[in-house]
């Protein structure tokens, strides 16, 4: 057994893990992975005492931190115990199958995405056909691989997309759940591809009501999941070399969705009325598709305005386009009344001879939770058809349970009440966000609050890499995206300052402190003269 040594690249003299400073891999992830790895070779058995995170942290030079969001994942996934009063153990319950999981290269997902780069692993290099992939779907992994980079870890300040889990009222789901199932009033056998008619009926009331858009129950079709409703549409209405027009910078799962289907992404700019109409018409005047968020764009914040609204439909009209409006987190509007939805603008006789252009995506894994998978789309009368049966072809249809349940929870008036008290938490969640980072960090990050979503924008310094920025919270154990890596054009010669996109929904005003602190020092030390 070797002798300990100091510094970061230390051995633990009981585990053999190896801490690399000069990794981009997060210390906490490579504490992880070594580890479980010990625990999957048998170095760690059944049984067998971890030592203090304390004494850990010591050992390999880190912060005690870094190696308790390790202990936490691997006690999330099932390899640790916790004994009171008798330290963590490797659970003795792990099944035999996972003792004999073969080596495998170490993973470099986390560090891809705080860096920007899109080099998933099992993808050959041009000319090695190993791998076995098309063009396409070479193309579609790397502009998936944001999806997935954090599939499964457990949430950590300030991640993306995650809205307040800790407020889903489970106990009303269960008895929702529970009351159907004592009835015997649920649908076990095959169903409607387009959805439960019971909660197409709900959603139907709830986006008219809520959002102003036009439609009847048969115009909604449920889908698990807004992603899965991208792709349902990209795969009915794209040909390979189509254009699309997507939001610069915007959202990498719509990007996956349209590159599946062999699209031309068009990247159009994005200004504080929203996307530039005109620029998207200089670009592709006779693109087939425009995706945008025009309640609140996703990164940036800003909403589309009426004006621009009304160009768009104009030149999906003139163009025979579709338009896609992806209205992610229009609930959580916290000052102001949000513009009626973009669909329900749309009731004019289009040039191309159908009374609608927009197709109108909903989710309701920020209102609820993603586990879920719940969401719907409002597509026009003459589509209802040809995407149903397209569901039907892809996963027949959402489970049926969960339907049942939604429809209930909704109809009974749940949902409402929810929202509003979710909507008011996540606005005293961004306020605590910001002013903790108001008083923290002065100069190294300015944010400014914003009337609604889940996560904000912080502007770095002139000078400060947000790439790199984002890499340095992740060796602090903090979940931070840079803004560039949403971008989709090269670079302007004179690029805007970089930012960092923190997500708050998920978090208390706890986790949200030490959030700020850990980000704190991670550009503290960036900015810090070398």
């Amino acid at each position: 057994m070797p002798e300990p040594t100091s510094g970061r690249g230390a051995r633990s003299p009981a585990l053999h893990l190896t801490i690399d400073p000069a990794s981009d891999l997060p210390l906490y992830r490579q504490v992880y992975d070594g580890l479980r790895e010990a625990i999957l070779a048998g170095r760690l058995p059944p049984g067998a005492r971890l030592p203090a995170t304390r004494e850990l942290a010591k050992d390999l030079a880190v912060s005690r931190n870094t190696v308790l969001v390790a202990f936490e994942q691997l006690r999330s996934e099932g390899y640790l115990v916790g004994r009171r009063g008798g330290g963590t153990h490797v659970r003795a319950g792990i099944p035999d199958v996972l003792l004999r999981v073969p080596k495998r290269r170490e993973s470099r997902r986390i560090e891809q995405a705080a860096a920007g780069t899109r080099v998933p692993t099992g993808v050959s290099a041009p000319g090695k056909p190993a791998g076995k992939l098309s063009a396409r779907g070479t193309n579609l992994v790397e502009r998936a691989t944001s999806l997935v980079e954090f599939a499964g870890l457990a949430p950590v300040p300030f991640q993306l997309g995650l809205p307040a889990t800790d407020a889903f009222p489970a106990r009303v789901w269960s008895r929702l759940g529970a009351r159907r199932w004592r009835l015997g009033n649920m649908n076990l056998g095959h169903a409607d591809p387009a959805g439960e008619v019971e909660l197409r009926q709900a959603l139907a009331s709830y986006v008219t009501t809520a959002r102003g858009a036009h439609c009847t129950p048969d115009n909604v079709l449920v889908v698990n999941g807004a992603q899965q409703a991208l792709h349902l549409i990209a795969q009915v209405l794209l040909d390979p070399g189509d254009s699309v027009w997507i939001e610069d910078p915007g959202y990498g799962g719509a990007q996956a969705a349209f590159v599946a289907a062999g699209a031309r992404i068009v990247p159009v700019r994005v200004d504080n009325e929203g996307l530039d109409v005109g620029a998207g018409e200089e670009a592709a005047g006779a693109a087939r598709l425009a995706y945008v968020t025009p309640s609140h764009q996703y990164p940036l914040g800003s909403v589309m305005s009426a004006a621009r609204r009304l160009r768009l439909l104009a030149w999906a009209r003139r163009a025979g386009a579709y338009i896609i409006e992806d209205d992610y987190d229009s609930e959580f509007r916290f000052a102001g009344r949000p513009l009626p939805c973009l669909q329900g603008l749309d009731t004019d006789q289009s040039a191309s001879g159908h009374a609608s252009c927009v197709l109108y995506v909903g989710t309701l894994s920020k209102t609820l939770v993603p586990g879920l998978r719940l969401g719907y789309m409002v597509v026009p009368d003459h589509l209802v058809d040809a995407l149903r049966a397209a569901r039907a072809a892809l996963d027949r249809h959402t489970s049926t349970t969960d339907q049942a349940v939604l429809a209930d929870f909704i109809g009974l008036g749940h949902y409402a009440r929810h929202v509003r008290r979710v909507r008011n938490l996540c606005a005293e969640r961004q306020a605590a966000l910001v002013t903790a980072i108001a008083s923290t960090l002065g100069e190294l990050l300015s944010v400014n609050t914003d009337a609604a979503g889940l996560h904000v924008v912080g502007r770095l310094p002139g000078n400060m890499d947000d790439r790199a920025a984002s890499r340095a919270a992740a060796a602090e154990g903090v979940r931070a995206a840079a803004l560039s890596t949403h971008r989709i054009a090269p670079p302007s010669p004179s690029p805007e300052p970089g930012g960092l996109l923190l997500g708050y929904g998920g978090f208390d005003e706890r986790r949200i402190r030490w959030g700020v602190d850990r980000l704190h020092r991670a550009l503290t030390r960036m900015h810090q003269p070398s």
